[in-house]
């Protein structure tokens, strides 16, 4: 089958843009003739499990709509029906949920209750375990050959809401391997399926004609994997890509304006402090960090204004968030720095991060530590940072990605237990106050719950939230329908489609 990816030649794009420009048009066109038309898409990160779905990586197979989930969660993080159409909660700890019939897998399988149960027991057993269960002990058994039952050790009033994770997709059983790998090549159920991975390069996927849903009005998707943001504001210029994953601000004033989009997200750039080895153990010294950093500044010289500066962990992408926070009192007094050496890290990936980084050198250095910079991509990082061997880690961070609730990701990384806790912080009132909010059902109470924990992980100064920031999208003229979710879950669904070629 003929496709118009985008191959990963953007240097010749940037070299050579009206050469760039011309040859995709003659691959655009042959494509159109003979295989219908395909988007061709930019993509932030490179996968960093080889997509399978029990990681990070399985957001891109959400975001391509190749895998799907039991529940998906509407614009108030609301869940609906997806691969389930119902579901009761039959006492405090166990949840039934009846699967929808008439599902075929890519693999030409059906979807039954066993499949549902192999596929969320796989999850459970993962080393490392999904984020989304941090915290959770959850079994699942069949109920007939159209529902499953979900036990809890505990009371978890979010388990629907848990289910929506891409990282809880449901794939068919010759998905997973006995050493447990798994390959979610033609698994998936979406409209879209997956049917060649090539590494960190780049992925296909084809439409898929049996799809329960209403048919995919594309013939497919080619993605590409370009971390350089002046690379991939270069493929959304030249029409090398139809869609653009985050484009970095500084390039946004090269491109046309009607190509680009602004999505508010729940995404907070948050500065992690080692709070278990190295001088950030010092709370007196995280309170220093927490006052010489200038969030404003940050903000306009880098993000040029496309960012909100944060006063919590949680931004105005939660609307509610802002309506239950009161002002920290009797925090920790800053001890002077006296040229105390410490490590500032973050990555490349996301390309105003290093300039944040530069900019905080600066401000901490007046404030008088002695800051050394680290900074590679988050694939060669991620694992030194979650050992702890930095004193201060920069992290764009999704607040709500997992299950459309906030407590999955404070949990994640500020509990003592939390898998994904670079502050290395275990502070017993942190602990109480996730417990106390992780039970409640949602409404008020929770999100009043929710602020309290806020502010006990605010007041150990483990994390200094520095701004909620604002995704910028990029869509070719071409291109209709394309999703601008906060949540990072969708992009191109079965409704994306191609409106007119482009003559550029």
């Amino acid at each position: 089958m003929l496709r118009r990816p985008l191959r990963l030649s953007l240097p010749i794009a940037l070299a050579a843009p009206l050469l760039l420009a011309g040859c995709f048009d003659e691959q655009r066109d042959t494509a159109s003739s003979e295989a219908g038309e395909r988007i061709s898409l930019a993509m932030l990160q490179p996968p960093r499990s080889g997509l399978t779905p029990l990681s990070d990586d399985a957001f891109k197979l959400s975001r391509w709509s190749a895998a799907e989930t039991l529940i998906r969660l509407d614009d108030s993080s609301d869940p609906q029906p997806f691969l389930a159409t119902e579901w009761e909660q039959l006492d405090a700890n166990t949840w039934r949920f009846v699967i929808r019939d008439g599902v075929t897998f890519h693999d030409g399988t059906t979807l039954t209750a066993n499949d549902v149960v192999n596929a969320l027991t796989a999850a459970t057993k993962a080393a490392p375990k999904p984020r989304i269960l941090d915290g959770v002990n959850m079994t699942i058994e069949d109920d007939g050959d159209n529902a499953v039952v979900v036990r809890t050790e505990t009371d978890d009033p979010l388990i629907p809401n848990r289910l929506s994770s891409p990282q809880l997709a449901i794939l068919a059983a010759s998905a997973y391997g006995e050493d447990g790998r798994v390959n979610p090549i033609k698994a998936g159920t979406g409209p879209f399926v997956l049917t060649e991975i090539n590494g960190t390069t780049s992925a296909h996927l084809d439409r898929f004609d049996d799809y329960w849903g209403e048919p995919a009005k594309v013939a497919g998707i080619d993605a590409d994997y370009v971390p350089d943001g002046t690379a991939r504001a270069a493929a959304l210029r030249t029409g090398a890509a139809d869609v653009v994953e985050a484009i970095p601000v500084s390039q946004v004033a090269l491109l046309d304006p009607e190509l680009v989009h602004e999505v508010p997200m729940p995404r907070t750039n948050t500065l992690y402090l080692n709070t278990e080895s190295g001088p950030m153990t010092d709370p007196g010294l995280r309170a220093a960090v927490r006052e010489a950093v200038d969030r404003s500044a940050i903000v306009n010289t880098v993000y040029e204004g496309r960012a909100d500066i944060a006063e919590g962990l949680l931004g105005p992408a939660l609307a509610w968030a802002s309506n239950y926070r009161t002002p920290l009192e009797d925090r920790t007094l800053p001890t002077e720095p006296n040229g105390t050496e410490i490590t500032l890290a973050t990555f490349t990936d996301r390309a105003e991060l290093p300039e944040v980084a530069v900019l905080l050198e600066q401000q901490l250095t007046r404030a008088g530590f002695n800051v050394n910079q680290e900074v590679r991509e988050y694939a060669h990082i991620e694992a030194d940072a979650l050992a702890g061997e930095f004193d201060a880690f920069i992290l764009s961070r999704a607040t709500v990605l997992d299950s459309g609730d906030p407590v999955a990701y404070m949990f994640s990384d500020f509990a003592c237990a939390g898998s994904f806790n670079i502050a290395q912080l275990c502070d017993p009132a942190v602990d109480e106050a996730l417990a106390n909010a992780a039970i409640l059902p949602t409404g008020d109470e929770r999100r009043q719950a929710i602020s309290e924990a806020e502010a006990a992980i605010l007041r150990t100064d483990a994390a200094i939230p520095m701004l909620h920031e604002r995704v910028i999208q990029g869509e070719s003229a071409r291109v209709s329908n394309a999703e601008r979710d906060p949540r990072e879950r969708m992009l191109i669904t079965e409704e994306t489609t191609i409106v007119a070629d482009s003559d550029s």
